[in-house]
């Protein structure tokens, strides 16, 4: 009786203190993150832009800003693209410089 008890009272304790999974359900995975996007983000005022592509979405650009609010961006925009385009030759440049090495 005594070990039954002590048992349970293992594994309750094993319960509370076990991690909770981090795993998120499947159905907020393959949600979009962005539903609406905005056009008028000033390049200025963001602190940090993330990428982020979900498989039943287009690329979302999430731009956080030096508020610390958060907002979607159109990936149409100008000044975006540019950025963008930048980034790639920054990096195709790099690449090229490796190799001549």
């Amino acid at each position: 009786m005594d070990h039954r008890l002590l048992a349970l009272a293992t594994l309750l304790a094993l319960a509370v203190y076990m991690r909770v999974s981090e795993a998120k359900p499947i159905s907020l995975v393959e949600r979009c993150w962005c539903r609406s996007t905005v056009n008028t983000v000033s390049p200025r005022n963001i602190r940090e832009l993330k990428f982020v592509q979900t498989p039943n979405c287009p690329i979302q650009v999430i731009a956080k800003l030096k508020n610390n609010k958060e907002v979607c961006i159109n990936p149409e925009i100008k000044w975006l693209q540019q950025y963008v385009k930048n980034i790639v030759n920054k990096a195709k440049k790099s690449k090229n410089e490796q190799h001549t090495v």
